[in-house]
C-alpha cells in the first residue's frame, strides 16, 4: 500500500487499542523502525492525541476522545459494496432491515455520478433471487424467519442452547451445542450436537419455537464432542458418489440426517455419507425410496446388503408393472 493508505490504516489500528509499541507497528505493517516512528509522528501531527511513555515496557497510549477522519470510499469500493448487496438480495439473510439502512446511508454518502453507476449496475446485473421486474436496491423485504436474529444473538452469548422444535403436532426440547448455522436453498438449518443423545442433529430454523442459553445441562468440551462425533462417523454404513443430476435431486429433498460433501469446485460431484439402522424397517424403506428418488446418476461405494436388495426388488417390481401395462 502507498504511504497515505498506510497512515490511515495505522490510525485505525492504534485507535482500536489502548496501548501499542513501535515494535508492534513494525511487525503488523512490515515496515522499518524509522518508518514506523515517522508514521506515528505524522499521525500525532494530524491531531490524534497520543501519550508516549518511556522505559522498558513503554510505548504509546491513545488518549480519550480520539477522533478519526471520516471514512471515504473510492469508486470501486462503492461498487463492491452494492454488488454484494445485490448478490445477496432475497436470500432471507438476518439483520436485513439493518442492511437496508446501511444501503440508504451509503447512497447518501456517495456522489451523484457514483449513484448513477450503482443504479445502472442494479439494472443490468441479475443474481439468483433477483426480481427483474422490481430491481430496487432498497427493496430488501424478503425477511427470514423472525426467530433467526434471536438465535444469532443467543449463540453469540453461548453456544450451549436449549431449543424447542416443532415436530408434527408436538413440540420437543433439545439441549444442544451449536456447531454451525447455515443456509441451503434459502432455508436456514442448525447443525448441533445433541448433549443427551450424544450425536449430531440438523434442525430447520423454520421449526424453531424457542431458544435460550442452556445453563442446566452437563457441558462437554469441544474436544470431547469432536471425539464422540468421530466415533459416530465410524458407524456410517452408506457412502455414495453423486453426479450432477443426483445433486439436483438432493437439493430438491433430502433427509436431515444425510450429509453431502462436494468434491468439485463447481459442485458437480459430491460424496454422500449416512448411517441407517437396517433393523428399523420404516427407516430402511424410507432410505430405499429416497435413493431411488436420487436417480441413476449415483455410484455406490458402500451400502448394507439389505438396502441394495431392497432397491433391486423395488426396480424389478417397477419393470414387472410396466411390462404388464404394455401387454394389457
Amino acid at each position: 500500500m502507498n504511504k497515505v493508505e498506510r497512515i490511515n490504516t495505522i490510525m485505525r489500528y492504534i485507535n482500536n487499542r489502548a496501548h501499542f509499541t513501535i515494535s508492534e507497528i513494525m511487525q503488523e505493517f512490515d515496515i522499518s523502525r524509522s518508518t514506523a516512528i515517522r508514521d506515528v509522528k505524522e499521525i500525532e501531527a494530524l491531531g490524534m492525541p497520543l501519550d508516549a511513555e518511556v522505559g522498558r515496557d513503554g510505548g504509546y497510549y491513545v488518549m480519550h476522545n480520539a477522533v478519526l477522519p471520516a471514512v471515504r470510499f473510492n469508486a470501486n469500493e462503492v461498487k463492491a459494496l452494492f454488488i454484494a448487496f445485490m448478490a445477496t438480495r432475497n436470500q432471507q439473510l438476518p439483520y436485513l432491515k439493518s442492511r437496508q439502512s446501511i444501503a440508504e446511508k451509503l447512497l447518501a454518502l456517495i456522489s451523484e455520478t457514483q449513484q448513477d453507476d450503482v443504479a445502472l449496475l442494479n439494472t443490468l446485473l441479475l443474481f439468483q433471487g433477483t426480481n427483474p421486474y422490481n430491481p430496487d436496491i432498497l427493496n430488501l423485504s424478503d425477511l427470514p424467519h423472525p426467530i433467526l436474529e434471536k438465535l444469532i444473538q443467543t449463540l453469540l452469548m453461548d453456544r450451549y442452547l436449549l431449543i424447542d422444535i416443532k415436530e408434527g403436532e408436538a413440540v420437543i426440547s433439545y439441549s444442544i451445542y451449536l456447531m454451525h448455522l447455515y443456509q441451503e436453498n434459502s432455508y436456514w438449518f442448525i447443525e448441533g450436537f445433541d448433549l443427551k443423545e450424544e450425536k449430531k442433529h440438523l434442525f430447520p430454523v423454520d421449526h424453531l419455537i424457542k431458544v435460550e442459553c442452556d445453563t442446566a445441562s452437563k457441558r462437554l468440551s469441544a474436544q470431547k464432542i469432536a471425539e464422540k462425533l468421530s466415533k459416530h462417523d465410524a458407524a456410517i454404513n452408506i457412502i455414495l458418489e453423486l453426479g450432477f443430476k443426483a445433486i439436483v435431486q438432493f437439493k430438491k429433498y433430502h433427509p436431515l440426517k444425510v450429509s453431502l460433501s462436494y468434491t468439485n469446485p463447481y459442485q458437480a460431484t459430491a460424496i454422500l455419507r449416512a448411517f441407517i439402522n437396517i433393523d428399523n424397517e420404516d427407516e430402511r424403506m424410507s432410505m430405499i425410496s429416497w435413493l431411488l428418488f436420487l436417480g441413476d446418476d449415483i455410484k455406490v461405494i458402500e451400502a448394507p446388503r439389505e438396502v441394495l436388495d431392497g432397491i433391486k426388488r423395488r426396480i424389478q417390481g417397477f419393470e414387472i408393472l410396466q411390462f404388464s401395462q404394455i401387454t394389457c
